[in-house]
């Protein structure tokens, strides 16, 4: 993924995102959302692998998200999305597998912190919680969002040594 910021005379800041591939997944609540996000990415040039689920019946997401973070991780994916009921829970389960950071971001504010406070890799989504317009948004902000960088990279290396130290117990 690459982005190119331009400052115009207006003083406006414009954000390109060229072409990401995009690992996405979803339980059975986030299903018909990231189908319809699939759509709309594939749309914008996206290249975009699906993880599942596959329909609306029940189904368990920690294995799903795991493979969706695992191919962010492993350099398949530039980024990932995920989906549930309130997106809690796929957040946990993305943030599980080493090197993955998920934001869960159900507003635009947090979507655009995510990026650019936390270097976040994974969204997740709660698709009970926001509709499909504003979902479109949260995926679009999060997708052209640099990370600042800065004094936010000594807390992302702290999150890492964490994650280091507890990996090694």
């Amino acid at each position: 993924m690459a982005t190119l910021n331009f400052d115009r005379e207006s003083g406006l800041r414009t954000t390109l995102v060229l072409m990401s591939r995009v690992a996405i997944g979803s339980d059975h609540a986030g299903f018909p959302l990231k189908e319809h996000l699939i759509s709309f990415l594939r749309a914008a040039g996206h290249v975009v692998e699906d993880f599942g689920t596959n329909s609306t019946e029940s189904c368990d997401y920690p294995p799903i998200c795991a493979a969706v973070g695992r191919a962010v991780r492993d350099g398949k994916a530039d980024v990932g999305i995920v989906m549930g009921g309130s997106g809690q829970g796929e957040q946990l389960a993305a943030n599980k597998v080493r090197g993955v950071r998920a934001g869960l971001c159900n507003d635009l504010y947090t979507a655009r912190m995510a990026r650019e406070h936390n270097n976040a890799n994974v969204l997740s989504i709660g698709a009970r919680v926001v509709g499909t317009g504003l979902a479109e948004e949260i995926v679009t902000i999060f997708l052209s969002t640099a990370f600042e960088g800065g004094r936010h990279e000594r807390r992302v290396a702290q999150l890492t040594d964490i994650e280091n130290e507890e990996a090694s117990r």
